[in-house]
């Protein structure tokens, strides 16, 4: 055990700058020791930056240390160099397997080496080492751990040891190889070249440090920004709860006076109408006797006695109610259903326009950089959204159908109600949906001619057609010439590419890129709008004045 400690004190006796046992040791200010020479070097490279620091922990001093020996330590040192190899430790003496170094003098089974020395350039188990411990001969020798490329040391021309380095070449030479093929190039002792790059090295140690302050901040800046997202979505989502549950608590009291409202009128008008029923059948009963009695008198054989109980008999007392009862159609209540369908409807149109402005309103935290944008369809469709179109603005000579995915342009109008969102002159179409973030949709067209657009919704609908406006870009896609034109603002553009009847949109609206893809087995670009989008945008189509023409919006897997 003794042994063992004596290993350990080899190793903690060392100095960390020439990794070897220290020499004249001293002990700066944070605990650490080293070589006077060595620290001595390192501080005064420091003074060069005006700033001096431990090598090893890297703790900084606003003075340069001032250095003094430290006996107590320099003594330890001196004991260990006498005493410490005086016996190998236990496991010097183990054999050398494939993964361990083996000493180069041991003769038969080589023993595990504990030092290699690059100035020899032989490993050394704990036998073979003491010489270079006990012997002043080796006292400049380079002694290091156990290493298996101490071969890359030796010259393969010369079989000398590389000991120079030419700068000149970028590589180690041996003494020989100045005077030839070397010759002429900047040369420098390889220790005068380590001590050139272990200065570059501690400046990119500095560099990289840095680099980690500065990455430890952002990274808690993140985090306080991730608790920060959390909070005030945690914040925003338990306001938007109460707001909707009183929301529904006033629809459904609305539901509940609607319901009482009519339930009211049920009663009055169920009441009136069996009051008149009853006064009716009064009437008709009354009418039922004197029928009777005049039936009677009919059958009187007396003369007489007819001729003087008849005017009594006949006459009829006069009806306080119509002769005749107006039943209006089954279409008491029909009203109240359309008032409701209208606050429906209109509610709808509300919470879709509230969707779109919160969509916005929630805007993305660009703490890092945004993903790229993406290149395979596989990639694209990753985006892909399920949008539907709007019958509000679907011009008459349109048909939706498919779940209003399709829209075909036929011959005979269509039968829609009148709405302040419907394109009267262009045989035009809006999405339902709005459109923020990044989307992806596919468009099949046939026929002769389709217009495949984006568009914001707030602008005069008859102020022209989608393209050739501000507020809209649109794909013409025309088969009969198999080919297509970018149209905004009235400007039109011819664009090349592969026909396909299959077109994809690519939308990311907070960076303001609308791309048009011409997409068969692969997906080619048309045309790429790079834009600041100021509102919310809409899918739309234009068709053209041919019976069959359409445009059907896929749903892509």
């Amino acid at each position: 055990m003794a042994q063992e400690g004596l290993q350990l004190d080899r190793e903690t006796f060392a100095c960390s700058i020439c990794l070897d046992l220290l020499m004249d040791p001293v002990t700066i200010p944070c605990g650490h020791s080293y070589c006077m020479n060595c620290i001595k070097t390192h501080f005064d490279e420091d003074d060069r930056k005006g700033l001096h620091s431990c090598p090893q922990c890297r703790k900084t001093f606003t003075l340069r240390p001032v250095l003094e020996k430290n006996t107590i330590l320099a003594a330890l040192v001196e004991q260990l160099k006498k005493t410490g190899l005086q016996a190998a430790p236990a496991e010097v003496h183990c054999y050398a397997g494939p993964d361990d170094v083996a000493c180069d003098v041991c003769t038969g089974r080589k023993l595990k080496a504990i030092k290699s020395c690059l100035v020899c350039v032989i490993s050394y188990c704990g036998k073979h080492i003491q010489l270079h411990f006990e012997s002043p001969a080796f006292e400049k020798h380079k002694l290091v751990a156990p290493s298996k490329k101490l071969q890359e040391n030796i010259c393969s021309r010369h079989d000398e040891v590389m000991k120079i380095f030419c700068r000149t070449d970028q590589q180690s030479i041996c003494y020989l190889c100045t005077m030839d093929e070397h010759k002429g190039h900047e040369t420098v002792p390889a220790a005068a070249e380590r001590t050139e790059k272990q200065k570059e090295l501690e400046v990119s140690r500095l560099n990289i440090q840095q680099r980690i302050q500065e990455r430890e901040k952002d990274v808690k800046l993140l985090q306080q920004e991730v608790e920060a997202i959390n909070g005030s979505a945690d914040k925003a989502v338990e306001h938007s709860e109460k707001i909707f549950t009183e929301l529904i608590r006033l629809i459904q009291k609305r539901s509940s006076d609607v319901k009482q409202q009519v339930r009211s009128q049920q009663e009055t008008e169920v009441s009136r109408v069996k009051e008149l029923q009853e006064k009716l059948e009064q009437e008709i009963a009354e009418l039922k006797r004197k029928d009777g009695e005049l039936e009677q008198l009919s059958r009187t054989e007396d003369h007489n006695q007819f001729i003087h109980s008849y005017p009594s008999l006949s006459a009829l007392s006069k009806s306080t109610h119509s002769s005749s009862i107006n039943i209006r159609p089954l279409s008491y209540f029909e009203d109240v259903t359309a008032a409701v369908s209208e606050t429906r409807d209109k509610l709808q149109d509300i919470l879709r326009e509230e969707q779109t402005n919160i969509s916005l309103t929630v805007t993305e935290v660009d703490v890092l950089l945004s993903p790229p944008e993406p290149k395979t369809r596989g990639e694209f469709l990753k985006y892909s959204r399920e949008i539907t179109l709007d019958p509000h603005t679907a011009n008459k000579w349109l048909f939706l159908s498919e779940g209003n995915r399709k829209v075909t342009f036929m011959r005979q109008q269509q039968f829609y109600c009148d709405h302040p969102e419907r394109f009267t002159e262009y045989s035009q179409v809006l999405s339902r949906e709005s459109l923020c973030g990044r989307c992806y949709w596919e468009v099949e067209c046939r026929g002769k001619a389709v217009r495949v657009a984006v568009s914001y919704k707030k602008f005069s609908h008859d102020d022209l057609g989608f393209g050739n406006n501000d507020k809209s870009w649109a794909l013409h896609w025309y088969k009969m010439k198999a080919n297509y034109t970018f149209l905004h603002n009235k400007v039109q553009t011819d664009l090349s590419g592969p026909w396909s009847s299959r077109v994809g949109v690519y939308l990311h609206h907070r960076a303001g890129i609308l791309s048009f893809y011409s997409v068969s087995e692969t997906m080619t670009l048309l045309h790429r709008v790079q834009t600041t989008f100021t509102q919310p945008l809409y899918a739309g189509f234009r068709l053209y004045y041919s019976d069959g023409d359409t445009a059907e919006l896929i749903k892509v897997k």
